[in-house]
């Protein structure tokens, strides 16, 4: 029996508590664990499209079929879920207490998802991501359930280097044309996935749990202390700890990255620090868009949290809780407000132009193009009023 078309709606209220992460993208791009909230379902489900905000549908467009399978995008996938909602026929849908979980239904525009009438089911233990600092906190258990899918689907070829110490190999899954050298992978506590065309270089010290993303970088003596996630085509140096980046980004000097959550083609100048814990040890407050205030995380751990774009200069300290919006540059010489705005140079405004120029740039690097579509998405962000 052939598949419903699978389709990501986003909600708004979710897509906005999700910002700055989320003015880029669908909350599905999100990155938690070894994969995004798109390709866990696309692993059961096949190929999604997206029902997102107006202004991101030319990036991601929503294609329709016949029969549509509708799955909240900010809902993480897990076996039992997903064996309810391979049983869901025409016009169910599932329920988490008020939160639609999926619904199989003809084609429907995102506000009427939330209004046709259905059967409602209703589940329990269900995880959403609804605040950026639920990104790293569920990151170490989305490493080691994505670490089961990895091994059922392809070949673990293992680490070669005789100078490369392993503790636990079989937690220890190594993808296609993988370099490492003298380093020192620690799976007692986690899985370690390093993905293809990756290099692991002299000196690096990792404790999984950890996932590192196609053709990534770690440098010499960089000190992975678990539940991190290095996404695609990063370079990535220093002290990290339960810290997810998405992809394509820099970290690649010393200096201490915790409890954080960075976009793409995002920059750490060296000896950048992110403070992930206060001094009076009380619950961290971060910028939050939605409310357009401070919000307590209830956590006493949370560090950066950086949009797309952004770049941080030399010897730059963030506070704890700090929240960096798009395409921001900062170069401050004491610690930067805990809400740096999209499209900050230093405590001016970064040209709208200028930007762009850069990003292209940066982009360009990696043998990526910025498109028209996607300067548009930059400029609807530089226009954003709360």
């Amino acid at each position: 029996m052939s598949l419903p078309n699978l389709i990501l709606f986003d909600i708004p209220v979710l897509h906005k508590q999700l910002l700055p992460l989320t003015f880029t993208r669908p909350i599905s791009e999100i990155r938690c664990g070894i994969f995004n909230l798109r390709e866990k379902w696309e692993f059961h489900f096949g190929k999604a499209s997206w029902l997102t905000e107006d202004y991101l549908k030319e990036v991601f467009p929503c294609k329709y079929s016949v029969v549509n399978l509708y799955i909240n995008s900010a809902v993480i996938s897990n076996p039992s879920l997903v064996e309810s909602i391979s049983k869901l026929q025409h016009n169910e849908a599932l329920f988490y207490k008020e939160n639609l979980l999926a619904l199989r239904s003809g084609e429907l525009k995102r506000e009427d998802i939330f209004t046709i009438s259905t059967k409602k089911i209703e589940l329990e233990n269900v995880k959403l991501i609804e605040r950026p600092w639920h990104i790293f906190q569920f990151n170490g258990n989305e490493i080691k359930n994505d670490f089961e899918l990895i091994k059922s689907k392809r070949m673990n070829n293992g680490v070669q280097d005789k100078y490369t110490i392993v503790y636990n190999p079989e937690q220890v899954f190594i993808d296609e044309n993988v370099k490492i050298k003298a380093a020192v992978f620690n799976a007692e506590a986690g899985p370690i996935y390093i993905g293809p065309n990756c290099e692991v270089q002299e000196g690096s010290l990792i404790r999984g749990p950890f996932a590192m993303g196609e053709g990534s970088v770690l440098s010499m003596g960089c000190k992975i202390k678990g539940d991190t996630t290095i996404g695609p085509f990063c370079k990535i140096g220093g002290e990290i700890s339960n810290s997810v980046v998405f992809g394509y980004s820099n970290k690649g000097h010393d200096g201490f990255m915790g409890n954080s959550v960075l976009g793409e083609w995002c920059n750490l100048g060296a000896d950048t620090n992110t403070s992930n814990l206060k001094n009076n040890y009380s619950d961290v407050s971060v910028y939050s868009y939605a409310e357009n205030g401070m919000v307590n995380t209830g956590s006493q751990f949370c560090g950066l949290t950086m949009g797309d774009h952004s770049k941080a200069g030399i010897n730059t300290m963030f506070n704890t809780g700090t929240v960096v919006g798009v395409s921001a540059n900062v170069f401050e010489g004491d610690f930067p407000p805990k809400h740096v705005p999209s499209f900050s140079w230093g405590k001016e405004v970064y040209e709208f132009s200028k930007s762009i120029e850069t990003a292209k740039k940066v982009m360009l690097r990696r043998g990526k193009i910025l498109s028209e579509e996607g300067v548009r998405v930059l400029e609807k962000v530089f226009n954003y009023e709360l």
